[in-house]
């Protein structure tokens, strides 16, 4: 196929580039769980100690987190094509890492290749959605992305147990290997961009004078800086309750482990109804503030609920269930910051939103584990850990009220 050649927005073969980027999501999504789970066997036949397991952790997030602050500029630069080909096959290249891993140095360089292919992966399928279907659905698009991607969560685990309780981990993790070989076929023969960019004709050094320009253009803009405070905040709060909280959480109020994680399940089913339907929410009040503001609220209530509520596994399921629907609004995050940038940074902006929430959601992740250190675990301790959460929220809250208005006046 020629490269050169220009594309009709929303055609069937826009659909096609979309897939083929929101399935690198979702393989990506995958294997990070799958480290989630794996840790502690991989650990066992590698010889690994307590605290390699959190190195290799903590150099993954952090790895992540510095490329994805490029990502975004790429994207804008070189098109989804020239940045999303190398990060499937970074991804790829860490999962055969990974596989064969025989020691912690080569279980470190397996996690830093995959973090740098996976910077350009939600952030790239956002990208896709903006360009190949027009700024208008940027939103939705990314939106669809993120149901995507929360419903990968919301199965994932259960899917892993399954295969685990087939094979042998690194026969697994080889099983995702191949899949990412073919996913990169796949992506060579038909990943393109709408239109020609001007940028591929630039030299290597304009090159990257642009993608740093870029940068520098989106965080000269205030608004960027407190609409990804914001995002970030209530992001990590999904991360901090679906990853590790959520089931800790509900077994101190009681409920056996499985009622527990069915009830966690579905702060990413929440996430997920929600993600694709939360654009349509700002298009009919004409704002992205106040779904914004409304959401975060959602989201308070939930939570405050969930902490100090007498629970049974239905409504731990239901109120959980709420607050990932609450949770949705940060996707308007992402929205909000591309009102705020021209057409041709959305994909900068977009990076610099989602880096923030993974640096943020990290340490998020963390704060409650610092005050529950040295207690009985019980649930009054649980309870005074989790006002870490609220706080939070709070705050998220009042930045809210600092975005200003982006929706796009009527012409």
């Amino acid at each position: 196929m020629n490269a050169s050649k220009e594309y009709k927005l929303g055609s069937s073969y826009a659909w096609l580039v979309w897939s083929i980027a929101v399935v690198f999501v979702i393989f990506l999504f995958n294997v990070q769980t799958g480290y989630a789970i794996l840790n502690n066997s991989v650990a066992k036949t590698i010889g690994l100690s307590i605290d390699q397991i959190g190195l290799i952790a903590a150099t993954y997030t952090w790895t992540f987190a510095i490329a994805q602050m490029f990502s975004g500029a790429l994207l804008d630069r070189a098109g989804s094509r020239k940045v999303l080909l190398p990060a499937i096959a970074l991804v790829t290249i860490g999962v055969f890492l990974f596989a064969f891993a025989q020691s912690f140095e080569m279980l470190l360089l397996s996690q830093i290749v995959l973090a740098i292919g996976s910077s350009a992966g939600f952030v790239g399928a956002g990208y896709v959605g903006g360009t190949w279907f027009g700024m208008a659905k940027f939103g939705f698009m990314f939106g669809l992305v993120q149901l995507a991607a929360a419903l990968s969560s919301a199965f994932g685990q259960t899917g892993f147990d399954f295969a685990l309780s087939q094979w042998d981990w690194r026969t697994v993790i080889t099983g995702f290997a191949i899949f990412g070989v073919i996913l990169l076929v796949v992506a060579v023969i038909f990943m393109r961009n709408p239109q020609p960019l001007e940028s591929s004709q630039q030299k290597p050094a304009q090159f990257i004078q642009s993608v740093l320009n870029s940068i520098l253009e989106v965080l000269k803009k205030a608004q960027i800086w407190i609409i990804s405070v914001q995002g970030a905040i209530t992001f990590g709060m999904i991360l901090a309750l679906g990853v590790v909280w959520g089931p800790k959480l509900m077994m101190a109020h009681g409920l056996d482990e499985r009622s527990a994680n069915y009830a966690t399940a579905c702060l990413w089913l929440g996430l997920a109804v929600g993600s694709p339907l939360i654009n349509k929410f700002s298009d009919k009040l004409h704002s992205r503030k106040k779904p914004i503001i409304i959401t975060t609220i959602v989201q308070l209530v939930a939570l405050v609920l969930a902490i100090y509520l007498p629970m049974t596994p239905a409504l731990a399921m239901i109120i959980y269930f709420i607050f990932g629907l609450g949770n949705s609004g940060h996707m308007l995050n992402f929205t909000a910051a591309a009102d705020n940038v021209p057409p041709q940074l959305i994909g900068t902006s977009a990076s610099i939103v989602n880096g923030s929430m993974f640096i943020l959601g990290g340490i998020l992740m963390g704060l409650p584990g610092k005050v529950l250190a040295n207690t009985q675990e019980s649930l009054a301790d649980y309870q005074h850990a989790m006002l870490v959460c609220l706080v939070a929220l709070v705050v998220a809250l009042v930045v809210s009220f600092m975005i200003k208005e982006s929706y796009p006046k009527a012409s």
